[in-house]
């Protein structure tokens, strides 16, 4: 049962992050990455939410392990870092690996305590 939620969370989280990518590229068609940006960025404050919130563990399977497991993502974060700073474009790296680390901190910790509020 564990190994189904994980995969049903994991399949809904990859189908979205895809999805959003996408529009967000179409959207803004430039070398900075808005679309991973908002789905890490979103994807913090989401799992900070819900670690605060302390739903049980079912859920915490279901949406923490898979879906935001999937939705986030790691590695793009780093392949799309380390583009940007091979085209020179050495302030949007800056700007997207700070954004990504302290306004994703930041967010985590702003879920966590909104969803202990719940």
């Amino acid at each position: 049962m564990n190994v189904a939620l994980v995969g049903a969370g994991g399949f809904a989280g990859a189908v979205l992050r895809y999805y959003i990518s996408k529009k967000m590229a179409e959207r803004f068609q430039t070398d900075f990455p808005y679309g991973t940006l908002t789905i890490n960025l979103t994807g913090s404050f989401l799992l900070g939410l819900l670690i605060g919130a302390n739903p049980g563990a079912a859920v915490l399977l279901l949406a923490g392990t898979g879906f935001m497991g999937a939705f986030t993502t790691f590695s793009t974060l780093k392949l799309e870092s380390l583009t940007l700073a091979r085209k020179s474009l050495f302030g949007a790296f800056i700007g997207y690996l700070g954004a990504t680390y302290t306004l994703g901190i930041v967010l985590a910790y702003v879920g966590y305590y909104i969803g202990r509020a719940l």
